[in-house]
């Protein structure tokens, strides 16, 4: 089961663990719900359970929730760490957030991954990624240098025009040192 906390009114949806083997989303919105009695954003700590109990990168099923979404440029591909699954939008996780983001039209998505240290982002969310890099002091990068068929920017950012970024966190420092910065992210994301 997913879990989502927050306002369901949000205009603002921040998601973590996509990727299991991508944990500090997940430890950074449960410390950060953890110091705060309400918030104005809407959170699911962690996407794929499966992913992050078993410490891989996909889903139950062995496929890459990031790659599997409905998008012009979805494609079956090989069963590596990547498969994007038999069929667009075959997950229950990935069907889980197409029918939440069809349901709240978000203003604005911001996904935790690892390792890249970068704020990516797609569609028009420039300049929100500029204010995140410069709390975090990670470079902007539009493309994160690789194809990303199926991909949840490509599905909410570009296709469906809601602004995403995508903030690629520092896998190699302790996890404590990030809290600062990116419950600045957070707070500053309250009043988006």
């Amino acid at each position: 089961m997913i879990n989502v906390v927050g306002n369901n009114k949000s205009s603002v949806l921040v998601i973590g663990c996509v990727h299991g083997d991508e944990p500090q989303g997940k430890y950074l919105i449960e410390e950060y719900l953890n110091t705060i009695h309400k918030s104005n954003l809407l959170f699911i700590p962690c996407l794929n359970e499966y992913g992050y109990k078993n410490n891989i990168r996909t889903n139950a099923n062995g496929v890459d929730i990031n790659r599997n979404f409905p998008t012009k440029n979805w494609i079956l591909s090989k069963k590596d760490n990547f498969f994007g699954g038999e069929s667009p939008a075959s997950e229950e996780e990935t069907k889980f957030i197409i029918n939440l983001v069809e349901k709240i039209k978000p203003k604005l998505i911001l996904t935790l991954h690892a390792p890249y240290k970068v704020v990516n982002y797609d569609g028009d969310a420039k300049e929100i990624s500029q204010k995140i890099s410069e709390i975090i002091g990670y470079p902007i990068e539009e493309s994160i240098g690789y194809p990303t068929p199926g991909s949840f920017g490509t599905w909410a950012g570009i296709e469906k025009n809601i602004p995403i970024i995508t903030l690629e966190l520092d896998e190699e420092c302790d996890i404590k040192e990030l809290k600062e910065p990116v419950f600045r992210i957070f707070r500053m994301l309250e009043n988006y």
